[in-house]
């Protein structure tokens, strides 16, 4: 964190009482991490607590228990010489592994680093490189919280930490390594700033991530930015565009080591983009492809700066395929697959899922059941900064409209407004930071 971080007077009016759970609620309210609170199950989880007891700390009277004093402490990153018990020192690591102090983590929210990393690849960081330990910290907080949160960190992750190195005449590691860590970090700005309804700001930074790739010399990272490219033109509405990027992503892959990862990824793009189009034998045909290559992916381990793309990944765009294809009941199947695929730390994936199916149930002329699904919906996205999923809301609202002689849809729009309401200011914050981000 900054050291201004800590100069807030909630976070010090908590330290000089020593009350450790007013500590944790002012750093969850901290404006640093947007106009929305940190969620309190999430910031729970990191300190490995429940909910409930996390409310009872934050409430109660202060926690003597010096043990968890000192865990908290450095979960939350809290400078120590601000904190009114002395930490004990943490074993040094063996000489080999003493990195420059360059490459020191990031200042990034302190607790990311001990969030529960649970990507859909790997459980872990395939090596201790620092950018790609905070690469992966940020993929596990942003499926539980949303990109609404975390862009400012990341933007500023670019621009304080990777940018200096970047540019600077001076470096501790290979100037590719660099590029290629820049444009995995930009192309997860990208992405962070499409959820937060902010796409020319996301096509911007995926031009430049882009560039970065190529720079770099990771083709997979620059097949991988090709899909995210092709994913924003599908959202805008441009399905011969995202045909054409995912092609040009597998383009990029030829002359290289296969990667069935990035390739079922491509071909589930260009599935989109043919059922868009209507073109259901051909949208069949690259499911199949996609399909054919995750059967390969074990065989092979794809570039750590690529997201992870499974079986799941591959039911969600089937799903949407299928829903576009009119093709309901196996878009019904399809989505139901993705929830029991989606463990609950993917909250964003869940909500999509469930948003997905709701639609379907309500295309099929099940409307109550519909509602059944979209209450369950409501009760996750609470903490949850996603303008996309607002948007998909707002879509929900139209599509029952009609329906509002039923009765369990009449019960239900009003709890579907108030959800409304509580989201419509979330996203303002972020049009002058992303403006000069991007």
């Amino acid at each position: 964190m900054p050291a201004a971080f800590w100069s807030a007077e909630p976070l010090r009016a908590a330290l000089s009482d020593w009350h450790m759970g007013r500590l944790i609620r002012a750093y969850r309210h901290h404006p640093h991490h947007g106009p929305r609170a940190l969620p309190q199950d999430v910031v729970a989880r990191w300190l490995n607590i429940t909910q409930t007891q996390l409310s009872r700390i934050e409430s109660g009277p202060p926690v003597t228990d010096l043990d968890r004093l000192i865990l908290w402490a450095r979960t939350l990153g809290v400078p120590p010489s601000l904190l009114w018990f002395k930490l004990p020192e943490e074993p040094q690591p063996p000489a080999a592994a003493h990195r420059p102090q360059s490459l020191v983590a990031p200042s990034l929210p302190a607790a990311l680093q001990y969030a529960a990393l649970n990507p859909l690849g790997s459980a872990e960081p395939p090596s201790d490189d620092p950018d790609m330990t905070t690469l992966y910290a940020f993929r596990a907080a942003d499926r539980q919280v949303g990109g609404g949160h975390l862009y400012p960190t990341v933007t500023s992750y670019l621009q304080s930490t990777l940018a200096p190195r970047l540019f600077g005449s001076q470096t501790s590691r290979a100037p590719t390594s660099i590029f290629t860590a820049a444009g995995g970090f930009t192309e997860m700005a990208g992405w962070m700033a499409h959820d937060a309804g902010h796409d020319q700001i996301a096509r911007r930074h995926f031009r430049r991530s882009l560039d970065l790739a190529q720079m770099g010399g990771d083709p997979q990272l620059t097949a991988h930015v090709y899909a995210s490219m092709s994913h924003l033109s599908l959202h805008q509405d441009e399905p011969g565009q995202a045909i054409a990027l995912a092609r040009q992503g597998h383009a990029a892959l030829d002359d290289n080591p296969p990667a069935p990862v990035l390739s079922a990824r491509l071909y589930a793009m260009e599935a989109r983009g043919l059922a868009a189009l209507a073109d259901q034998t051909a949208c069949a045909g690259a499911l199949k492809k996609a399909e054919n290559a995750l059967e390969r992916c074990c065989d092979e381990r794809p570039s750590p700066w690529v997201s992870p793309f499974d079986a799941g990944s591959l039911a969600s765009e089937t799903a949407r395929c299928m829903r576009q294809l009119g093709e309901l009941a196996e878009a019904e199947r399809q989505a139901r697959r993705i929830i029991d695929f989606r463990a609950d730390s993917h909250t964003r994936s869940r909500v999509f899922a469930k948003l997905l199916l709701v639609t379907v149930l309500i295309a099929q002329g099940r409307p109550d059941e519909a509602c059944s699904q979209a209450c369950e919906t409501l009760n996750l996205i609470e903490g949850l900064s996603s303008h996309l999923v607002t948007q998909q809301l707002d879509e929900l609202r139209a599509l029952l409209k009609p329906h509002r002689a039923n009765s369990t849809v009449a019960e239900f729009l009003p709890c579907l407004e108030h959800a409304l309401r509580g989201r419509r200011d979330l996203y303002s914050w972020l049009s002058s930071d992303a403006t000069g981000a991007g």
